[in-house]
């Protein structure tokens, strides 16, 4: 980037930037799983959008659908008002995803952003209980807004806030306690009227923390939580904004478990091409929302309607995505556990395409992620310490791409350790 380039960024925009710190360069255009800069150089993207783009930049079939919408003066605003383009996405999403699965879901727009979607459903466990807490999660990420945070583990993102985040209560997330039973501890506060643990509203969880650290849940960590839940008249939320949508494998990540959330949140890939929007699932009784009640601007998002539906008749109504998400994040597995036995203090965890090289010296993750960039990759890191270099590649990504950002990944690794 050039010295000219630069001072408008620093110049005019907010100290509050933060992937441009990373991958200082100024980007132009994209397709599939790379990114070119301005300059005619090419990255190939382990990062998708934090996950907003499991289809890949500018996806050929998503892009035709937006094109012809728009070129047919297709409503772009539209609130909460009924058009062509929400009907077809709502009996899209009815006949590909719920029906097949046997959900019995409403679906609400709320703000197009997967912290709204959050907001709503916080919002809604407690109007429907008449309970304030919420039960979270060590490491969890749910978005910077206040309820959201508030739900967050990480402090220095719970800091920003600048006021108390109050009427939630943590609780171990699986393998937090290294080797303990996490759900017995959480029966046990919730059972004993002197724990000082109020009874919560909901319980909100990630199957797999990816902000956190790609921490995985168990199938059968998540069963137990759901069984806990229901026993208790605690209604289950399970964030889904950047797990959904495949990055696991099937299209919901709660599937591998066999449950049925009261409540789910979507955002980031929903949308297919990389517009804003949100959704939130409620089993068809817990819509007690009056009219206007969780409302937005923004939640009309017609535009994201059309290659959202897109996305849905093509990638999902087969299971060729899903087996293939799960094949290419069995080809990452084998790479990262061949890393992990060759240099030590590295480990590795994941499921389907989310996966993790961990370090126990943090530095480190943040040295590979900076070589990767140099040798024309992106990927980012996570972690409470950003010790987990974290990848998040399109779901579309050919098995010759996903080779090829190993291989450099593994390079990486090989000079952060002093290798030539």
């Amino acid at each position: 980037m050039t010295t000219a380039e630069m001072t408008v960024f620093e110049s005019l925009e907010s100290n509050v930037r933060g992937y441009c710190r990373s991958w200082p360069t100024l980007f132009d255009t994209a397709q599939g799983s790379w990114i070119r800069d301005g300059s005619g150089r090419d990255y190939l993207d382990f990062f998708a959008g934090a996950g907003a783009l499991n289809y890949g930049h500018n996806n050929p079939v998503l892009k035709q659908a937006l094109i012809d919408y728009i070129s047919r003066d297709g409503i772009t605003h539209g609130l909460d008002m009924s058009t062509v383009a929400k009907q077809q996405l709502l009996e899209t999403i009815d006949t590909v995803l719920l029906d097949p699965r046997g959900l019995d879901y409403k679906v609400q727009f709320p703000g197009p952003t997967g912290a709204n979607a959050v907001e709503a459903a916080l919002k809604l466990a407690r109007k429907i209980t008449g309970r304030t807490t919420i039960l979270n999660f060590t490491n969890a990420f749910h978005g910077m807004t206040l309820g959201a945070l508030s739900v967050t583990g990480n402090a220095t993102k719970r800091a920003g806030a600048g006021v108390p985040l109050v009427h939630v209560n943590p609780m171990p997330y699986d393998g937090y306690l290294e080797g303990a039973d996490e759900l017995a501890w959480m029966e046990k506060v919730l059972d004993d009227g002197s724990s000082g643990v109020d009874k919560p509203a909901a319980v909100i969880v990630e199957t797999v923390q990816g902000e956190g650290g790609v921490n995985v849940a168990r199938a059968e960590w998540l069963k137990r939580l759901s069984e806990l839940c229901a026993a208790r008249d605690i209604l289950l939320i399970v964030d889904d904004v950047q797990m959904g949508c495949g990055r696991t494998g099937p299209f919901f990540s709660f599937e591998i478990a066999g449950i049925t959330p009261d409540i789910v949140t979507l955002s980031k890939s929903i949308g297919g091409y990389g517009m804003p929007l949100a959704l939130v699932l409620m089993r068809r009784e817990l819509d007690q929302w009056a009219p206007g009640e969780h409302n937005g601007t923004f939640r009309g998002n017609n535009p994201a309607f059309v290659t959202a539906t897109a996305a849905l008749e093509h990638f999902w109504s087969d299971t060729r995505l899903a087996e293939g998400t799960a094949a290419k994040g069995a080809r990452i597995h084998k790479s990262f556990s061949e890393l992990s036995e060759n240099y030590d203090g590295v480990s590795t965890r994941g499921r389907g395409l989310v996966h993790g090289l961990v370090f126990d010296e943090p530095s480190e993750a943040n040295k590979v992620s900076r070589i990767a960039f140099e040798q024309g990759l992106l990927v980012e890191t996570s972690g409470a310490e950003d010790e987990v270099v974290k990848l998040l590649p399109p779901l579309t990504i050919t098995d010759d791409e996903l080779d090829h950002g190993l291989g450099i990944l593994g390079n990486a690794v090989d000079m952060a350790r002093g290798g030539n």
